[in-house]
């Protein structure tokens, strides 16, 4: 399945002078894969919008995850990469050769936003900049992306800043385990997808890097259906 791509760094990127700003805006898994919240409408969900820091309960989302790929986890064959050497595009703008790397390790990262190179070093990708070396993944401001902590949306769904849990994994098939980890993080959204590929009832959840080969594979790997999340509106 085909997963959505996050949109990184774009605001740093954009303060670099690194492109135009973007339009406004867990058995296996499918492969689609304390207060009491109130029950009500949130941007995205039709009905009543909560009262400021009151949870509210949303009904109906989609959940993805999304990854730091991990090159020496791929031992394809190599090809070359071309892009800014730094995160700051503006002193590189001409495109320059970045290295060599396993064909699917550059595919995930385009993918999913970033992937840690051999050396330590990041590959982070971003639709309006390309490719670029880094010190961190990062979420749309710059900010380094935290593992079961960070989460995107689009601006229309569910704003910079809000913090949300996954009260039920709905309707997917994922195993309880995976379902048990997704639902015990409190998110943030801090991030964005890249233009046209969220939805007014979709978040991408940062679950930190990949574990092993063929992590796509992997029950985590997944897609919730119909999940509800607890919001608390930033």
């Amino acid at each position: 399945m085909v997963r959505p791509i996050a949109a990184f760094l774009t605001a740093a990127l954009l303060l670099a002078g690194c492109g135009d700003p973007p339009p406004a805006p867990g058995a296996a898994s499918s492969e689609s894969p304390g207060h009491p919240p109130q029950t009500g409408s949130y941007p995205g969900s039709p009905s009543i919008a909560p009262a400021s820091g009151a949870p509210v309960e949303l009904s109906g989302w989609e959940a993805t995850v999304y990854y730091t790929a991990v090159e020496s986890l791929h031992t394809d064959a190599a090809t070359t990469v071309t892009g800014c050497p730094t995160i700051d595009c503006e002193q590189h703008r001409h495109q320059q050769t970045l290295g060599s790397f396993p064909a699917s390790f550059v595919k995930a990262v385009k993918d999913e936003g970033t992937g840690r190179t051999a050396d330590g070093r990041y590959l982070n990708w971003s639709y309006d900049t390309g490719y670029w070396m880094d010190s961190a993944p990062r979420d749309t401001a710059g900010r380094p992306l935290q593992p079961w902590s960070s989460a995107a949306a689009d601006t229309g769904a569910l704003r910079a800043g809000t913090r949300f849990t996954i009260l039920r994994c709905g309707t997917a098939e994922v195993t309880a385990e995976v379902c048990a980890r997704l639902k015990a993080p409190t998110w943030t959204i801090v991030d964005e997808f890249t233009p046209g590929l969220g939805g007014s009832r979709h978040v991408d959840l940062y679950i930190g890097e990949e574990t092993g080969p063929d992590f796509t594979d992997s029950d985590l790997y997944t897609t919730l259906e119909n999940a509800t999340l607890s919001a608390i509106r930033a």
